[in-house]
């Protein structure tokens, strides 16, 4: 439980970055043409993102809750990725670009108020590094 905040300070950030590229990249990909010839668009890129993001987000989640019992904030969590999961590997196919795109956001967020709540909670419980 020692690096409980650092891992869930750590996964809100990787879901940040998540969130970002999904946001930023259109508009940079608009004003600068550039941006087009870098991979960062591909569809790699989230997959690659996600094996991060999945375990270092569930071991933290997991962590915080296994000590402050509050397993709706892991629920929460689950879901938001699972829908990161589901948005990467068949998001484009299922909702379109725009929808995967929503889905990718919804995730994010999802997992950025979990790992908020988790990180609070350990707070509260003195759980946090």
């Amino acid at each position: 439980m020692k690096y409980q905040g650092t891992l869930d300070k750590s996964a809100m950030g990787l879901s940040f970055l998540c969130l970002a590229h999904c946001m930023i990249l259109p508009v940079a990909t608009v004003l600068l043409p550039t941006m087009l010839a870098l991979t960062l668009e591909d569809e790699i890129f989230h997959r690659i993102l996600l094996i991060g993001i999945v375990p270092l987000s569930g071991l933290a989640l997991f962590m915080g809750c296994q000590k402050h019992r509050y397993w709706s904030v892991f629920a929460w969590g689950v879901t938001g990725l699972s829908i990161l999961i589901f948005a990467a590997f068949f998001g484009h196919e299922v909702f379109g670009e725009e929808g995967e795109k929503a889905a990718t956001a919804v995730g994010s967020l999802l997992i950025v108020v979990c790992h908020y709540k988790n990180y609070r909670q350990c707070g509260r419980h003195d759980c946090a590094d």
